[in-house]
């Protein structure tokens, strides 16, 4: 017979809900029909990790195939999505505990993050950066389901075109988008549903969704009660407001990493719930059956959330580094399900090890999709990225190498671990970990006191963004360096988004857990452990980002702030049951403790919080797509122009569309390539539409006209300071069609 370990044991730790009721009404109100506020949370803020990996997992085949097509995606993603969600969730026992009110506080930070960043949604449309460009892959695969994108007939090729343009390389005859396809996947669900402007309110909606996978992960490893506060202080972060209004990809890679790391909590969960015989709700299910039911729900709840840690690396290329602690947990849980077996005590103490192969394969098959979709759509991007990715895919193989070692010597190495236990290294080890923890963060803290980081410009994307930054320093009044990179303060970046408190309390969080580790505490918290110091570390090094603000913010989003955050609020509730213990009043310090929590990151983040950018940009885009005649070929004969808006007019506009190339040290091209072109578009029975920034770089081909005027807002360039308020935005085009 199994004895049932104390409710104590068992409240608050590990990520577990309390198993036990406390009397008969408790266990009468667990029978009900009704799902518990827990199991609301606990499913809520699951469901979107696997509708999105539904939706991924069908979406990547048919763009291949070139059927990505709202009929088929209906029936292919949102079949997948809805059966992932169906299979995924189904019989989940009490996951979370929580009373009605943590349930519905989440749930309402979630809603008023999505309401309020609606009301104020970017339209960033005309491609400057990387919103823009995914905007219009977006566009792309919702109008036409395929790439590449066509070039278009222009008369046969010639010397002085140009199809390229920023965001979009040439390959395979064709054009592809910069990004990999899954955000745009994502986005272009917005699109079918009410065009551009439905496509612009994708943002507001994934990010009211990341706010609630916030809040369910806090609640599963922190405690219900601590979600709300969690939520909160994440959703008025300036990186996360900045981030949930246009489209980027960091908030997609958060919902799929933070929701993986919640199921893979609750398959661990299943696994001693079906063990201890206890955690089920409904009564029309006998609890015997729910409870056999559990470690096949457990083994396919594991498979999911491996597949979404490794549909990351189809959202983001530079998500295989964020997930590479989890291809080292799968093996650690395949190392123990060996010890088991060669030890039986052990499956009773240790029945996560059969977690172990469903979640290898399912972050195999994700990561596959992702790597697939690199070689064959995203070529291009992959050769622009090689110099970082090939030690990132370098680190990845000795990580695989060194876990298929330990997996296959588990026994051996832990008879050797066992032999050591007692020796005093092992008895420090709890202290080093801990202090090792502290020693990186003060590494970090003084870094901008001991380096200045520096980078010469070897190749031509590296000279542009040296001049970037030499123009955003004269700006800023700086000093004028175009090698400084600004990487040295990324700590303190952090600082500012979410304050002081919040990095001291996740700082001893993390050194208190670290501590719990090495004397075999505290395993649900190994993997989100992991993950966050490893991805926190590694990017605060080196962000790999240009250095402006809030731009650079970006790479704060998908791990680094809610990491942060979960951290802070375990701590701040560690530092509550502390001062309860030595008997000091706990409720005046958890309410000083969530206002150091929220009130600092609200205070940056109010100066940029209430003014939404690129506004105009919709409207100004459907005005220049009503003047260009359907027939229409466009050349555009100005550099500005042609980095902005060439794909916009291909994609937004459908008429074929490139530039004309210009001399060196020139904005506009020779007056004899454009008549030539000219002539060859005329010859294909098109009619030749030129498009210009100035009147008077068109004057010579025909009576030009404005057929855009945007002025509008746009994000403020900051590299020393927050940012605090949004710099002036002014676009014009003009287009003549030659007589």
């Amino acid at each position: 017979m199994i004895r049932l370990p104390p409710r104590r044991a068992i409240a608050g730790r590990d990520g577990y809900a309390r198993l036990i009721p406390k009397n008969a009404l408790d266990l009468a109100r667990w029978r009900t029909t009704w799902p518990s506020a827990g199991r609301t949370l606990a499913v809520a803020s699951a469901m979107p990790a696997l509708a999105l990996s539904g939706w991924l997992v069908a979406g990547l085949p048919l763009l291949l195939l070139g059927w990505f097509r709202p009929l088929p995606m209906v029936l292919a993603g949102g079949g997948l999505a809805l059966v992932f969600c169906w299979y995924g969730l189904r019989r989940l026992p009490e996951v979370v505990e929580s009373g009605a009110w943590p349930t519905v506080a989440v749930l309402g930070i979630a809603a008023a993050s999505g309401i309020f960043n609606g009301l104020l949604h970017g339209e960033q449309l005309i491609v400057r950066r990387d919103p823009a460009t995914y905007a219009q892959y977006a566009v792309w695969l919702a109008r036409h389901g395929s790439l590449p994108i066509p070039l278009g007939d222009f008369g046969g090729s010639d010397p002085a075109l140009r199809f390229v343009s920023m965001g979009f390389y040439a390959w395979d005859g064709g054009i592809v988008p910069q990004f990999m396809a899954g955000p745009p996947m994502i986005h272009a669900i917005g699109y079918w549903l009410g065009g551009v402007s439905g496509l612009v309110l994708v943002p507001p909606i994934l990010g009211a969704l990341a706010v609630l996978t916030v809040g369910g992960t806090a609640a599963r490893l922190v405690g219900a009660r601590w979600a709300p506060l969690a939520a909160l202080a994440f959703a008025v972060s300036m990186p996360v407001l900045y981030t949930s209004r246009t489209t980027f990809s960091e908030i997609p890679s958060l919902i799929l990493i933070l929701g993986a790391m919640s199921l893979l909590l609750d398959a661990r969960f299943r696994l001693r719930a079906g063990l201890l015989g206890l955690g089920f709700l409904a009564s029309a299910t006998p609890v015997e059956t729910a409870r056999r039911a559990q470690p096949g729900g457990a083994r396919l709840m594991a498979a999911f959330a491996g597949l979404a840690f490794g549909l990351t690396v189809l959202v983001r290329v530079d998500g295989l580094r964020d997930v590479l602690p989890v291809l080292a947990y799968a093996g650690l849980l395949i190392a123990l399900a060996r010890l088991s077996r060669a030890r039986d005590a052990m499956k009773e103490r240790a029945p996560e090890g059969k977690l172990g192969p469903p979640l290898l394969l399912g972050l195999a098959a994700g990561a596959g999709l992702g790597f697939a979709a690199c070689l064959t759509i995203a070529r291009p991007y992959l050769g622009y990225l090689s110099g970082s990715l090939k030690p990132l895919i370098a680190i990845c193989a000795a990580v695989l190498v060194l876990t298929v070692v330990a997996a296959a010597l588990a026994p051996w190495i832990a008879g050797r671990v066992g032999a050591l236990s007692g020796g005093r290294l092992a008895r420090r080890l709890p202290d080093v970990a801990a202090g090792l923890v502290v020693l990186v963060v003060a590494g970090l803290a003084v870094r901008p006191w001991v380096q200045t980081v520096r980078r010469v410009a070897v190749t031509p994307e590296d000279q542009l963004t040296a001049n970037f930054i030499g123009k955003t320093q004269q700006v800023n009044h700086l000093p004028i360096d175009q090698t400084r990179l600004y990487y040295e303060d990324s700590l303190w970046w952090v600082v500012w988004y979410v304050g002081v408190p919040v990095v001291v309390l996740a700082t001893l969080a993390t050194a208190v857990l670290a501590r719990r580790m090495a004397k075999g505490r505290e395993f649900g918290w190994l993997l989100p452990l992991a993950i966050i110091g490893w991805t926190t570390v590694t990017t605060l090094w080196r962000p790999a980002i240009t250095p402006d603000h809030p731009w650079a913010s970006r790479r704060l989003v998908p791990i680094v702030i809610p990491g942060m955050i979960l951290l802070a609020v375990w701590g701040l509730r560690w530092v509550r049951r502390r001062a309860h213990r030595w008997g000091y009043g706990s409720r005046l310090l958890v309410a000083a403790g969530a206002v150091l929590l929220v009130v600092p990151a609200a205070i940056t983040s109010i100066g940029t919080a209430f003014t939404p950018v690129d506004r105009g940009e919709a409207a100004a885009v459907k005005g220049l797509c009503a003047a260009i005649p359907p027939n229409a070929s466009v050349l555009i004969v100005e550099r500005a122009t042609g980095d902005r808006i060439t794909q916009l007019v291909r994609g937004v506009c459908g008429v074929p569309t490139a530039r004309v190339a210009y001399p060196q040290h020139s904005d506009v091209p020779l007056h004899s390539d454009i008549e030539r072109l000219v002539d060859k578009v005329r010859g294909t029975g098109r009619l030749p539409v030129l498009l210009a920034a100035e009147p008077g770089q068109l004057w010579p081909y025909g009576p030009p006209t404005q057929v855009l005027k945007l002025r509008s807002r746009q994000d403020e360039r900051s590299l020393v300071d927050p940012p605090n308020g949004t710099w002036s935005l002014t676009i014009d085009v003009w287009m003549t069609m030659p007589a």
